[in-house]
């Protein structure tokens, strides 16, 4: 997990890279697996955007034309940087290349955030559950970093499933560090309860989220009641085989699916980067 040390300058053997379009300079990158990694760009002085919304982001292809995909922001709104949480594809389009960006390189990122993991898509409540797979839970780094998330909500639960115990070590840090992070740690205090499950290894707590919610697992390890339409919002993450199989489940207990124009009791992300990028 060793940051990134800057490119060589450029010399007369080796000329500068052009710049890219909309380019922002990356200032970190941290391999978590052989699978995952994080990095942090330079943030536009103009952009503006809600935490848990996403932007484009991307590299020029091989066949010079930009390639983009959907990454959420995995920083809050009040960050001087942007961060970024991704999986890696030995054979994907873009994250074959993307894993390989050092300090000091440029990607593309079009300053336009959308999404519906936002607050506003939410109608007021008692909790809120963060409900995730894999690198799902970028947009819940965001918002378990966002202030408001505290002021809204009694408590936050961050249900995030992964395969090995290794890949939940960024979001294990980052839950960790919450509690004395100087800005937010008075808001978060005992608001927040983390919930990381492993479905291939062994783990204090097994099993996938689906499977946690259905059998009433997580209720019973955390102490809380059963999901209600009065009380409870959450919001999805996830492949969308998980994010169908998440919808039900809440359908199940009552929740409506909400959306910008129409808050309700839960949202989904469907724009979430996945499996062959």
């Amino acid at each position: 997990m060793n940051a990134s040390v800057p490119p060589s300058p450029a010399t007369p053997d080796r000329p500068a890279k052009p710049h890219l379009p909309d380019a922002q300079t990356v200032t970190q990158v941290t391999h978590w697996t052989d699978r995952l990694f994080s990095f942090r760009v330079s943030r536009p002085a103009s952009l503006r955007f809600r935490s848990g919304e996403f932007v484009m982001i991307g590299l020029m292809g091989d066949n010079g034309k930009p390639l983009l995909r959907a990454y959420s922001i995995a920083s809050p709104a009040w960050d001087e940087e942007l961060e970024f949480y991704s999986i890696k594809v030995p054979e994907g389009p873009l994250t074959s290349k993307l894993q390989h960006i050092k300090v000091g390189d440029e990607i593309i990122m079009r300053p336009k955030p959308v999404g519906t993991l936002v607050h506003d898509a939410l109608l007021p409540g008692k909790r809120i559950w963060f409900l995730a797979t894999g690198t799902g839970l970028a947009p819940f780094a965001s918002l378990m970093r966002e202030p408001e998330t505290y002021e809204k909500y009694e408590q936050v639960i961050m249900m995030h499933t992964c395969r090995t115990v290794d890949e939940l070590e960024y979001g294990r840090q980052l839950v960790e560090s919450l509690k004395d992070d100087p800005l937010i740690g008075e808001l978060v205090g005992d608001k927040l309860l983390y919930y990381p499950t492993c479905t291939r290894e062994e783990f204090h707590h097994m099993g996938r989220v689906t499977d946690n919610l259905t059998s009433g697992k997580v209720f019973e390890d955390l102490g809380l009641p059963k999901m209600n339409p009065e009380e409870d919002r959450a919001m999805v993450c996830g492949s969308l085989a998980f994010n169908v199989d998440v919808k039900a489940i809440l359908e199940g207990f009552g929740l409506e699916e909400g959306a910008n124009s129409d808050p309700k009791q839960f949202v989904v992300e469907k724009a979430f980067v996945g499996e062959g990028i």
